[in-house]
């Protein structure tokens, strides 16, 4: 069983997380946390923790610098970010202390199954040891880059839902529906679809463009930039 800490100053938020990574076969939570300090606790006290759902707000630090005190206490515990945090200072950071994943909230449970059923098969990658042919490592690098939409609806295309997420991640500025289908190929209702399921799942946000007459025009934008 992979042993899990769950962090996270909301403790219903905490409850809901362990129970998501109970929900997946081979996890097993070893313990919750509810602040910076009760999470070097339980990692100094638990008999066993392979992994750690860090939240990053947290009301005495920091997650990440959590993270920075687990590794200068000599921790070497895998971690991925589960947060509100969506600034790309934050996000690089993360990555720089070596979080393996970033899972921005809200998101829904097969959202977090995804990455850890892709943290399972790395494990199990690693634990094969030996020396490594260029198409392995890939593998492994590869192995927690998890679906862009993992709980896509039904009637709902993975790799329609990947051209539009790529278009808009890659825009300098806010896109209309009309921009995304020019980008994509697809027509404007299929793109208007899509780009309404970016925003629930909080992937993107809506902004409004005002002109000289008639309704504001919808823009959107990926949920990182500012």
């Amino acid at each position: 069983m992979i042993e899990v800490l769950v962090v996270d100053d909301d403790t219903r938020v905490a409850r809901v997380n362990a129970a998501y990574v109970e929900k997946v076969p081979g996890f097993r939570v070893a313990g919750e946390a509810h602040n910076a300090a009760q999470a070097l606790h339980q990692l100094e006290t638990l008999p066993h923790v392979d992994l750690v759902l860090m939240d990053h707000y947290l009301p005495d630090e920091t997650g990440l610098a959590v993270v920075q005190e687990m590794r200068r206490r000599g921790h070497q515990t895998d971690v991925i970010m589960v947060t509100a945090a969506r600034d790309v200072t934050t996000v690089q950071a993360a990555m720089r202390h070596g979080a393996l994943q970033y899972l921005v909230k809200p998101f829904a449970f097969a959202g977090l199954r995804a990455r850890l059923e892709a943290y399972a098969d790395l494990r199990r990658t690693l634990d094969g040891g030996g020396e490594a042919e260029q198409a392995e490592v890939d593998r492994i690098f590869g192995a927690l880059a998890a679906p862009a939409e993992p709980d896509l609806p039904k009637g709902h295309s993975p790799t329609t839902a990947e051209l539009v997420r790529q278009s808009l991640m890659h825009a300098e500025g806010p896109l209309s529906a009309q921009e995304i289908a020019e980008r994509t190929g697809v027509s404007r209702q299929t793109a208007q679809r899509y780009l309404k399921l970016l925003e629930r799942t909080g992937r993107a946000r809506l902004t409004l463009k005002y002109g000289d007459a008639g309704r504001p025009e919808h823009r959107y934008v990926w949920a990182t930039r500012g």
